[in-house]
């Protein structure tokens, strides 16, 4: 077994063994979706995601692509696709890092302080620069809408909710057709 399976294989069962909710697509260690919160004490708490993730052959050596499924309201993350922008996995990943890092730290961090300044979401970058208040009530609107604990399980059991969710698919891990919300990679 190559270094690159064994630590794709080291870092999902890292994953299952934790908190997070992971589900993989047809068995496959390399494509997975994690049912993600929104941290405590922002505009997202409460809100529940689903974020598709796909591990490439040279993991660690190269970025995850992430993507969340459902829509989120923030300046760097792409509100049709789920495309994530962050430097730490489009630019400076290092095999220092695991999943875990992902979903315990450096989503967490991106959601509780947004980057206005280098925007995927031009039109979050400028209400939150200039009406920090309507920003926060529209996350807010964003995660009752499409992001609510019962939003999530309607979406879960439901083919037809594609409404709720970004463009980049159905909402059921079972879809073999569905695509990352975006690839993020060094």
């Amino acid at each position: 077994m190559s270094s690159p399976k064994r630590r794709i294989e080291t870092d999902v069962m890292k994953l299952l063994m934790s908190d997070f909710e992971v589900t993989l697509v047809n068995d496959n260690m390399q494509e997975f979706f994690v049912k993600f919160k929104g941290p405590e004490e922002t505009p997202y708490t409460g809100g529940i995601w689903k974020i598709h993730v796909e591990l490439p052959d040279q993991y660690p050596y190269k970025s995850p692509s992430i993507g969340f499924v459902n829509k989120l309201y923030h300046p760097n993350i792409d509100e049709m696709s789920g495309s994530v922008c962050l430097d730490v996995i489009n630019q400076t990943w290092s095999p220092m890092f695991d999943m875990i890092n992902i979903f315990e730290v450096f989503l967490p961090q991106l959601l509780r302080y947004p980057n206005a300044s280098d925007p995927l979401n031009s039109e979050a970058s400028t209400l939150l620069l200039r009406e920090p208040k309507a920003y926060e009530a529209k996350v807010k609107e964003y995660v009752r809408k499409y992001a609510s604990k019962d939003v999530f399980e309607t979406a879960d059991d439901d083919d037809d909710s594609d409404v709720d969710m970004s463009s980049v698919g159905s909402f059921d891990s079972e879809d073999e057709d569905g695509e990352a919300a975006g690839r993020l990679e060094v």
